[in-house]
């Protein structure tokens, strides 16, 4: 509705410019006819005739510009069509002004001795309006293209973004099913337990699918529901240890967007050790936005790269460049035998 109104407050405009611009131009011609001697009434028909088909002429090329624009011959087009159509003009004019005064002796040679002066000023005319519509609407194509290709490009990255999402959850929930499926027989209650943790899991990420970006505070309380079930699925050898500052836990950050981080964390943390792994989680406001750092215990010697699907660290990275356009925002090193993953969020107070 906006974008129609636009588009009538538009051609509203132009009308009433067009209909100024040809108006002052017939005042014009009005008056350098009167100042060479002819009669106000010829030289006020004279006016009417002349400017009522050029300014007709120039609309109808206006207006075929908006269904036809030449490419490479542009130019050339311009040249012929102004030429073309100025001689057109010329001749129509001529004729219907012969037959309006044909027994007025002294104005029919002036109008055959202006002919050719008629003829240059009508060729400046319509080649300017012809150039400047082909301009117009070139850029005008230009512009729609551009923002088409804008539209496209904004697609593939929502395409690219939920799938993403949604490879969030396959391998978590075959590991914890598994899980459920070992202690169903030994622990029923702690399985039960665990199918519960797993539903309330579950339901928080069909809701967070429709949420581009969540309070950081949500998002953690959301991540404590997915170490409750890591630690059923590891027991006393998985220790999480989250803080969170009170101003940060306000801040905005992409959902789902640690679960892959932490996730990263176990897997190289508890994967190839029996003995008690420490994990903890940082999170605080930086002054270049939040701030929120995982650390984890890390053996070279023992770490296998190509385990698990390899999805966590990357998968984070192309949602930030997704996102905000940037490859600096994860950054991950190794201190001893300690691996630490850094992310930071440009701050978003509210949506």
């Amino acid at each position: 509705m906006k974008e129609n109104g636009l588009n009538k407050k538009s051609k509203l405009l132009f009308n009433v410019y067009y209909g100024l611009s040809w108006s002052l131009f017939m005042l014009i011609q009005l008056k350098v006819l009167t100042d060479f001697g002819v009669a106000n009434h010829i030289a006020l028909v004279d006016a009417l005739i002349s400017v009522l088909f050029l300014a007709s002429f120039c609309l109808l090329i206006i207006n075929n510009m908006r269904y036809y624009l030449p490419g490479k011959e542009k130019y050339w087009y311009v040249f012929v069509i102004s030429l073309a159509m100025s001689a057109v003009w010329l001749f129509v004019v001529r004729i219907i002004l012969w037959f309006w005064f044909k027994d007025n002796i002294g104005y029919q040679q002036m109008l055959s001795q202006t002919s050719n002066l008629r003829y240059a000023i009508s060729f400046l005319l319509i080649s300017c309006i012809t150039m400047v519509s082909l301009l117009w609407y070139t850029q005008k194509d230009i512009s729609e293209i551009h923002d088409k290709k804008q539209e496209t490009l904004q697609l593939a990255k929502d395409a690219e973004l939920f799938k993403l999402r949604q490879q969030l959850q396959p391998h978590f929930l075959f590991n914890s099913l598994n899980s459920i499926s070992a202690l169903a027989g030994s622990q029923p209650e702690k399985a039960r337990h665990m199918i519960q943790q797993l539903s309330d899991f579950l339901r928080g990420t069909l809701k967070k699918d429709e949420q581009e970006f969540i309070p950081l505070g949500e998002e953690t309380e959301y991540l404590q529901l997915y170490l409750e079930i890591e630690k059923v699925r590891f027991g006393h050898r998985l220790e999480t240890f989250v803080t969170v500052s009170d101003e940060a836990a306000s801040k905005y950050l992409p959902a789902l967007i640690l679960q892959p981080l932490v996730e990263n964390a176990i897997k190289f943390g508890l994967y190839d050790t029996t003995d008690t792994v420490k994990i903890t989680i940082d999170a605080s406001v930086s002054s270049d936005g939040l701030k929120i750092v995982v650390t984890n215990p890390f053996d070279a010697n023992t770490s296998v790269s190509g385990k698990g699907t390899g999805f966590g660290i990357s998968s984070i990275q192309r949602r930030l460049f997704l996102l905000y356009g940037r490859n600096d925002l994860l950054k991950t090193k190794q201190e001893e035998n300690t691996f630490i993953s850094t992310l930071e969020i440009p701050v978003i107070n509210s949506i």
